[in-house]
């Protein structure tokens, strides 16, 4: 049972209402985990990625990685 609650997150980006995921990036520090789920189905699965592999796939999106022209 964890501790700490997860306090999901939204990006600004993710504004339209869309297809959007929320991330519970209080975790990250704490449990070394990034915890995602679907924003239209908060109470649906929820997928742990590891902290590290977050945060390499954000500098990926922020780097324009998977930029599609």
């Amino acid at each position: 049972m964890m501790s700490e609650s997860p306090c999901w997150f939204t990006s600004s980006y993710s504004s339209n209402g869309g297809n959007c995921i929320e991330v519970a990036a209080n975790l990250a520090a704490s449990r070394g985990i990034a915890p995602v789920r679907d924003s239209k189905a908060v109470g649906g699965p929820v997928i742990t990625v590891h902290a590290t592999a977050f945060a390499a796939f954000v500098a990926s999106v922020q780097g324009g990685t998977f930029d599609t022209v």
